[in-house]
């Protein structure tokens, strides 16, 4: 038996003035689109902000519905809406924010797996490492490459050993 060890590298910043300005608008963003976020369920609002390598900013939030699996996070209404209208465009950069009930939550918000795999597949397609922001009241935590993120994920080379 072997025993191996991954190391995660990523940025903390104490507050979101320390950030540097095109991220602080990013995380503002984010912030906003919490607000219209549909979570009458869990009053879990999330928001997310995308910088797209040409400039262009999209916005999204999180859809709840009365059954659960038909609703969808505010990270992959980002990415999809943004995608849907820039489709060979590169995220060069997404900010996560979520508020439970009214207030900022104290940790840093982390996407589900499932919006990890859909991240990982967009800097894939895009051949262009993204920069994941997750705001919190205690914290902004900035990370560099999806891999640092979610180190174990599914790349579909997999499928080509088969």
């Amino acid at each position: 038996m072997k025993i191996a060890e991954k190391k995660l590298q990523y940025k903390i910043y104490c507050n979101i003035e320390e950030l540097p300005d095109s991220y602080k608008a990013l995380v503002l963003r984010a912030r906003e689109e919490t607000q219209k976020s549909y979570a009458p369920y869990s009053q879990f609002r999330v928001g997310a902000a995308l910088l797209l390598e040409n400039g262009a900013v999209f916005g999204g939030n999180n859809q709840e519905n009365a059954a659960y699996p038909s609703g969808l996070c505010a990270e992959r209404t980002a990415l999809f809406y943004a995608q849907s209208q820039h489709p060979d465009v590169a995220v060069n950069v997404i900010a996560i924010s979520a508020f439970f009930r009214n207030n900022l939550t104290q940790e840093t918000i982390k996407p589900c797996g499932a919006c990890c795999q859909v991240l990982s597949e967009v800097e894939k397609r895009s051949k262009n490492i993204m920069t994941v922001i997750l705001d919190g009241q205690d914290q902004i935590e900035v990370i560099e490459g999806v891999n640092n993120l979610l180190p174990f994920r599914f790349s579909g080379e997999e499928l080509k050993n088969i």
